[in-house]
């Protein structure tokens, strides 16, 4: 068999890797989204309103923008095995309070806090790098991130049954709680099954740490535009928080918090200078360089594919039974078709990203997308609900193979900087949902698809005039001066 081919029915060597990564980012989604199917029965157990079960969705997502950018940073210090055996330890005991909490605000601060375990995704990212050639990357990448994403429909499958199966109105907890003996438990099965690179390669770190490093003055300035969004985000969430919104945080709150945002983009503007300011004073050498805007539009790139999937796949339930007058279940089924494509559409993509190449397919797929929103924007109730429903499947096997496609040429623009390359992108998927359905709580779900096709048509030009393809061999240096070259074609 080639070396191209995967022997997914494999448990050895590499196969072993991938598929206890991919396990350990299905149980990290599987935790995070643990909330979701329980809702109801949370709500009536704590008494909580309608603003209150609101406020507690949008927390789960606050903390995970900058997880993603830290858990990046920590990865690539520290190594896969070390950090996603942490992360699923810290979240089991984050599980366990959630589960055991009594009040509203220990559900807050509980739900705020396990967005940190939406961050396990880049872990793996940098895991799987290390173990994969690049003809193989783009899949195997694929087979990770479709294969774990899972975790979240597994959740609205499987926990509901449990809550049946231990009945009364505290079987919610329970079900939690196992939740969290699942990830407590694996945390020391991946610690100790696990290595972060095959035996006799080299890890390579970053030379310091605290911030991305980058190679020229003019991509120091780019890093420093790029983390703007990341922090609108937040802004746009704190928000929505509001007295102008859910009114669960004071105007005194709001405006604190608005202020430490702008707080913590100037300290880590300064943090980047602090880490890059030798490229104001002389050149870096040749063999050292990347180009970050490879990073920037890569991030663009997922936050109209991924930030997408998510703000499509909150909206879909009630825009079906809107439209058609299904019930609540139905229309939790028939929007459930969108997520589902993960399973084999990012595989899809990553293939795709390895047999054509990283660009090309990057364009045709953000084109895709395009023809398939636009069909979207146009669903009414005088469509038949199976066309309606095959025209979002078509949009969302483009949408999840994209996901696939950036994360096929994430690990081949710098290795050492691969968890913060990934952990940056993925944050990007989290500003583009929020941007995306702050869209939507202004216009009707007509224009909010079209908006997302405009923005996938402008990232679509980035990309065809900038996005460069990965070509030969990528350096690193080692700590005694060696130069290893990385095959990236």
């Amino acid at each position: 068999m080639s070396e191209a081919k995967l022997k997914l029915m494999s448990f050895t060597g590499k196969m072993k890797i991938l598929h206890l990564s991919w396990m350990a980012f299905f149980l990290s989604f599987f935790v995070w989204f643990n909330h979701a199917p329980l809702m109801a029965s949370i709500r009536d157990a704590m008494g909580l309103s309608d603003q209150e079960v609101k406020v507690l969705l949008i927390l789960n997502v606050a903390l995970t923008i900058p997880a993603r950018v830290i858990i990046g940073m920590l990865v690539d210090s520290y190594g896969p095995r070390r950090m996603y055996s942490l992360l699923l330890f810290i979240s089991s005991f984050l599980c366990f309070g959630f589960a055991m909490a009594n009040s509203f605000e220990q559900l807050a601060i509980m739900r705020f806090l396990l967005g940190f375990v939406g961050a396990g995704f880049v872990i793996g990212i940098r895991m799987v790098s290390e173990w994969f050639p690049a003809k193989q990357v783009g899949l195997a990448e694929g087979i990770y991130g479709g294969w774990g994403a899972f975790g979240s429909a597994a959740a609205s499958m499987s926990l509901p049954l449990v809550v049946l199966v231990f009945g009364g109105v505290n079987s919610w907890r329970y079900a939690i709680g196992m939740t969290g003996v699942l990830s407590l438990i694996y945390s020391f099965v991946y610690f100790f099954s696990v290595s972060d690179s095959p035996k006799g390669a080299t890890y390579f770190k970053p030379k310091k740490s605290g911030a991305m490093e980058v190679t020229s003055p003019k991509d120091f300035f780019l890093y420093c535009l790029v983390y703007i969004p990341m922090c609108a985000a937040l802004a746009i969430l704190t928000w929505k928080l509001g007295p102008e919104h859910s009114g669960l945080l004071s105007a005194t709150m709001t405006s604190a918090i608005y202020a430490g945002l702008a707080g913590i983009y100037l300290f880590q503007v300064l943090r980047i200078y602090q880490i890059n300011k030798h490229v104001f004073i002389e050149p870096v050498p040749e063999i050292e360089r990347y180009k970050f805007k490879q990073v920037a539009i890569l991030n663009l790139v997922y936050l109209v594919t991924f930030g997408s999937e998510l703000a499509v796949v909150s909206m879909l339930p009630l825009f079906f039974l809107d439209t058609y007058g299904v019930s609540q279940t139905v229309a939790g089924l028939l929007a459930g078709s969108f997520a589902i494509t993960n399973l084999f559409a990012r595989p899809l993509g990553g293939l795709l990203s390895d047999k054509i190449g990283r660009k090309y397919s990057l364009l045709l797929l953000l084109g895709g997308l395009s023809i398939g929103y636009s069909l979207m924007s146009q669903i009414d109730a005088s469509w038949p609900l199976l066309l309606a429903v095959g025209v979002t499947v078509f949009c969302a096997i483009l949408v999840t193979s994209g996901n696939g496609a950036v994360f096929a040429m994430v690990p081949l623009i710098k290795r050492r900087l691969t968890g913060q390359v990934a952990g940056m992108a993925g944050a990007y998927g989290n500003v583009g949902a929020v941007s995306f359905l702050t869209v939507l709580s202004f216009v009707s779900p007509q224009i909010f698809f079209m908006v997302i096709v405009a923005a996938a048509i402008l990232i679509l030009c980035l990309v065809s005039l900038f996005l460069e393809e990965p070509e030969g061999h990528m350096a690193e240096v080692l700590p005694d001066g060696t130069v290893q070259m990385i095959e990236v074609t």
